[in-house]
């Protein structure tokens, strides 16, 4: 997303600019243009030598429009810009920004753009929270402005509340998915999608468990892809979730969980993408204790007992929903997963091979096929997941949804 692209950065006089040049190395190593405009408080936390050095370019600030006579640099870095960033953004800046204040470099550029805006707010809670600042932020969204939500952490004041910048890592995912959704064609604008992601775990023990490879970035990967397309997203993981889009999130660990949850909101679902691992059986009586090994004991035998088939207890709440399940083999591929196409009765499967290095679980490519229901096929070759989420999703939409509207 970032290859290519021109993004003006905006940064205001706020703690949270130590941050910034690390955020500004991660976007030139994605492959964009950075250009800088500092505020004069945000030289007191940040030098301009650094961001300088950083963005490769030379940084503006009041002292270049006072003084530069053959250029309306306000305007020039606007129009020269694919999308504006303004982080940190200070309850100072945001006020102009919404009041259409134009009074140094900064809000000047902003009152002239015409491009997305993305802003970070982060300041202490009790300026965040001030009715002034409420107001303000609302006002920028009505303007459609995109503004991400400060995070909970440990502020400048020494506790922990609501205000903190997300970690430059955190907010350079932030604003690709967010610009990613403004270029996208909205195929699935009004779809409630739900996602499982990540394979579960089957206690032993309080200490042990029975689980699988499965890493939850395939799932996650399709949460993206269908929030890029417009839709609304709730996902069900056992993986930590990277919060990068604004999905509902449900947290399970066991197949029992992922089931019960899964149950509960189907029928509140248009479109059910089923990439979670669920293991397939587990302990009949998981120990309360530790289990410890005994002297001289070289075995240990345990009884498992079948889990149940998420996919196939849903028949009875099915009506119209797109139900999509995955099938992960190591050999007979297409064979195996026809035939759990049509057990499960579904609209499409990805079948795709694990047990390699190169794909499959745990690692950042996949490559499968796509078996319909009405028995026709398309083959995905090599790539990474995000590439191979957004294939899913297109031909979810040009297949089967299309179809129905």
């Amino acid at each position: 997303m970032y290859q290519g692209k021109h993004i003006l950065l905006i940064i205001s006089g706020g703690i949270a600019a130590y941050k910034i040049p690390q955020f500004i190395r991660g976007l030139v190593k994605a492959g964009a243009e950075v250009q800088v405009i500092a505020t004069q408080a945000a030289t007191a936390f940040v030098t301009p030598q650094t961001l300088a050095v950083v963005s490769q370019h030379p940084v503006y600030d009041d002292h270049y429009l006072h003084s530069n006579t053959t250029a309306i640099s306000h305007l020039d870095l606007t129009i020269w810009a694919d999308l504006i960033i303004v982080a940190p953004a200070t309850a100072d800046i945001l006020a102009k920004m919404a009041n259409g204040i134009a009074d140094d470099l900064a809000s000047t550029a902003l009152l002239a753009a015409a491009k997305p805006i993305f802003v970070f707010p982060a300041m202490n809670d009790q300026m965040y929270g001030a009715a002034a600042t409420q107001r303000n932020l609302a006002l920028l969204r009505q303007d459609h402005v995109t503004v991400f939500e400060p995070e909970v952490g440990l502020l400048a004041e020494g506790y922990a509340a609501k205000g903190r910048m997300p970690e430059p890592a955190t907010m350079q995912a932030l604003v690709k998915n967010a610009w990613q959704r403004q270029t996208t064609d909205q195929t699935l604008a009004g779809q409630r999608v739900l996602i499982t992601a990540g394979g579960t775990r089957e206690a032993i023990d309080p200490v042990r468990f029975i689980g699988n490879h499965s890493s939850g970035k395939m799932g996650w990967a399709l949460a993206r892809a269908a929030y890029w397309a417009g839709a609304e997203v709730t996902v069900i993981s056992s993986v930590p979730a990277p919060m990068d889009i604004p999905a509902k999130v449900v947290a399970v660990t066991t197949t029992a969980e992922l089931q019960a949850a899964v149950q509960r909101l189907f029928p509140q679902s248009d479109l059910l993408f089923m990439a979670a691992a669920p293991a397939d059986f587990r302990p009949a009586h998981p120990a309360t204790n530790k289990i410890k090994k005994q002297p001289g004991q070289a075995e240990m035998q345990l009884t498992l007992v079948k889990n149940p088939d998420i996919l196939a207890s849903l028949k009875p709440q099915r009506r119209q929903q797109i139900v999509v399940g995955f099938a992960a083999e190591t050999q007979q591929l297409l064979t195996n997963a026809q035939a759990k196409l049509q057990a499960k009765d579904l609209d499409l499967i990805v079948a795709n091979p694990v047990g390699g290095t190169d794909s499959g679980f745990d690692v950042d490519q996949n490559q499968g096929t796509l078996l319909f229901a009405d028995g026709s096929q398309q083959t995905l070759p090599l790539t990474s997941k995000e590439v191979m989420a957004q294939a899913i999703v297109a031909a979810v939409t040009t297949k089967i949804l299309d179809g129905r509207r």
